[in-house]
């Protein structure tokens, strides 16, 4: 065994340094020191750039000796840095080739991929100062206070899932928030969050990004899709500019938010990286080893499988390995408690490109050990084309963006009555998609970032993306939206009214089906992008939620604050095996009806169906047995609906209805009919529970 002491230190101008011991890669404080670690499989040489913070040049270069290399490893120790004053790079030698996929340039400072803070980036929006991206990497002490806080591993049962932008959540000057559009915004916002009821936010990317992504500063990253590192949190999201705060700012939200229930789950983005095609920037992987982290073409070009430029290698046992590191890195040492893949089936890519059926990155994230509880969630699709949902590779742990639930209820409740029978399996948890495995991975949802708002869904016929800059032509064209009669704003009160109940239907489907259901930030309020559907350059109020419609449209709040809580308080709606059969009530756990009781043709076109769920008792571990019934009329005519029969004893109450009811005390209204009139797109919920 080596003795560390015993190695022969070297000195340059000063500042002693010896062999390293390769793992861990990136820098870390050792006693005395810091250890450096980097790799590169095609360089012929590694250099150590040190610079003191915000200087322009290094006061010191250290090249690696060659015996300070082990296989494709450089590593070494420098002893007696001020990390508080310290940023880092590397230079790499090697061949400039890029037809064989060599791009080595010795005179660009690299950016560490292993960096757990990035320097340059600090205030948001500070456009950069040249054009070559001189991000560099800053040494954090691992010293947080978590006071006994860990990762909240609640099931997949109890998630109600909301999708937020650190930003767009409180910039708008309507937030009320001190520090609006940072980590510490969305702190103080964690009451209205407790008040809604939901309990789990998946953040879109927080990985360091450029919002800036060329030489003339435009803004064309707002949403942070185009990843510089991995294993550092954005330091524009900081409140405050200082050394290495934005890792404690993060730290200190996700820790006020699990001391509320509220669990973590980041949007990461391991298809792609900021440094795009060949006129990209070279921030890191392609100066450091471009063949490894990429898939290239014969003749040395970017795959762009992304639709971003780039494709990173996923299924090489370097890039796995980088990617497994960076997520154990975000659970132990930010405790967050899962993930969301964007363009996840890049991920079950080889390096030509071609779907695995076997991905070994997939099997390695599914079973790894510091991620055993972890939330994953995939975007099963991705921009070549791999459209996987519903054959996403599981492994038993995955979960998928329901992209086949979101188009069928926005078509469904538009009035599309071809998509009936698909309804009523979208509404049961999609087992025709996950029958082998439970509800819990699918992913329910109506909008999320990518499209129209809720409001804007059923206020526009056509994206109005023109603020782009692409002549319209960007964003999804097949929205499936209505405007109810009128493009955009209008004063007329039916037009109003009928939004509101069809924004209302979708939700009332979204949150009494089977699965795990996510909203969108701002869809509880009426909040409008005013008809954006790809507000990916837009930081400002297309995209800032504008909090003065949470009062304005306080009855929309209402409704979906109480169907999360009513959802939470009916464990059948939640229940995630796909349970067939008569329960111990008599009756089927799950059945549709049409107008009539248990009669409606499963195959056929209809615009009328209820829902029918019986919930044991006994199995669910409640008080009693209930009844819920949802009623949905997405026809343009008023409908009568007739209640199963229930057993003597029981008695029906009225819990919502998208025209209007809705108990804000919890308190259900009695219902003495045997069934319920809904007029022209209207929704209905009502509960059957014992009298007296």
């Amino acid at each position: 065994m080596r003795r560390m002491d015993m190695d022969p230190t070297h000195e340059l101008n000063g500042i002693r340094y010896r062999a390293g011991h390769v793992f861990p890669f990136g820098a870390s404080v050792i006693e005395n020191g810091v250890h450096f670690s980097a790799f590169s499989r095609d360089a012929t040489g590694c250099t150590l750039v040190l610079f003191h913070l915000g200087e322009p040049e290094p006061f010191a270069e250290i090249p690696f000796p060659e015996e300070f290399r082990i296989g494709n490893v450089y590593s070494m120790i420098v002893f007696d840095l001020n990390i508080e004053t310290l940023e880092y790079g590397f230079r790499f030698d090697g061949e400039w080739d890029p037809e064989r996929g060599l791009r080595f340039d010795s005179s660009k400072v690299l950016l560490d991929p292993y960096a757990h803070s990035v320097s340059g980036r600090s205030i948001w929006r500070e456009k950069p100062k040249e054009s070559s991206f001189p991000h560099r990497g800053q040494i954090i002490l691992e010293d947080f206070d978590w006071q006994g806080d860990k990762p909240l591993e609640l099931p997949a049962s109890e998630l109600v899932i909301y999708e937020m932008h650190i930003r767009s959540f409180t910039a708008h000057p309507s937030s009320g928030v001190q520090f609006k559009g940072t980590f510490a915004g969305v702190v103080e916002k964690i009451p209205y969050l407790k008040e809604l009821g939901v309990n789990c936010v998946e953040l879109m990317p927080i990985f360091e990004f450029d919002e800036f992504e060329n030489s003339r500063g435009d803004l064309v990253n707002y949403w942070g899709y185009s990843t510089v590192n991995f294993f550092s949190p954005k330091a524009g999201y900081a409140a405050t500019a200082p050394f290495g705060t934005q890792t404690e700012e993060l730290k200190n939200m996700i820790r006020k938010l699990h001391q509320n229930g509220i669990q973590v789950i980041l949007d990461v983005v391991f298809n792609h990286t900021a440094e795009g095609n060949e006129q990209g920037p070279t921030i890191s992987f392609r100066g450091i080893d471009n063949r490894t982290y990429y898939l290239l073409t014969p003749d040395g070009y970017y795959y762009n499988f992304s639709g971003c430029g780039n494709t990173m290698n996923c299924n090489n046992s370097v890039v796995r390995n980088v990617v497994l590191d960076c997520l154990r890195y975000w659970v132990a040492a930010y405790h967050v408690d899962g993930f969301r893949f964007d363009l996840a089936s890049i991920l079950s890519r080889d390096e030509n490109g071609a779907p695995m059926m076997d991905p070994p990155l997939l099997e390695s994230i599914a079973h790894d050990a510091v991620l055993g509880s972890c939330v994953l969630i995939a975007e099963a699709w991705d921009a070549g084309g791999l459209y996987q949902v519903g054959s996403f590779p599981a492994y038993g742990r995955w979960a998928e963006w329901n992209g086949r639930y979101r188009d069928c209820v926005r078509r469904f409740v538009k009035g599309s009555e071809e998509c009936a029978p698909e309804m009523y399996l979208r509404v049961g948890g999609s087992a025709d998609m996950y029958g082998g495995r439970s509800a819990a991975a699918c992913v329910n949802f109506i909008t999320c970032h990518d499209g129209f708002t809720l409001r804007d869904l059923v206020s526009y016929n056509d994206k109005h993306n023109e603020m782009n800059g692409e002549d319209n032509r960007d964003g999804c064209n097949d929205n499936h939206s209505w405007n109810c009669g009128a493009e955009g704003d209008t004063g007329d009160p039916e037009i109003i009214a009928l939004r509101m109940r069809q924004a209302k239907n979708m939700l009332t489907i979204l949150l009494t089906s089977r699965g795990i259901p996510m909203l969108l930030s701002g869809d509880e309020f009426g909040n409008t992008q005013f008809g954006n559907n790809n507000a990916y350059c837009q930081d400002n109020e297309i995209s800032w939620l504008d909090w003065s419609l949470l009062e304005k449209n306080r009855e929309l709040f209402d409704y979906v604050r109480r169907l999360i809580s009513f959802r939470r308080e009916h464990p059948v709606l939640r229940a995630m095996d796909h349970y067939a059969g008569v329960n111990a009530t008599g009756y089927p756990e799950l059945s549709f009806h049409g107008t009539e009781p248990w009669n409606l043709d499963a195959n056929g076109p209809g615009l009328c169906f209820a829902s029918f769920w019986a919930e044991d008792h006994e199995r669910f571990a409640t008080k009693e047995d209930c009844f819920l019934y949802v009623a949905v009329n997405a026809h343009w005519e008023e409908h009568r609906f007739t209640f199963p029969v229930v057993p003597e004893g029981y008695g029906w109450l009225l819990a919502f209805k998208s025209d209007g009811f809705s108990s804000d005390s919890g308190e259900e209204a009695p219902w003495a009919e045997d069934g319920i009139t809904l007029g022209a797109r209207t929704s209905a919920v009502l509960i059957a529970k014992k009298t007296g």
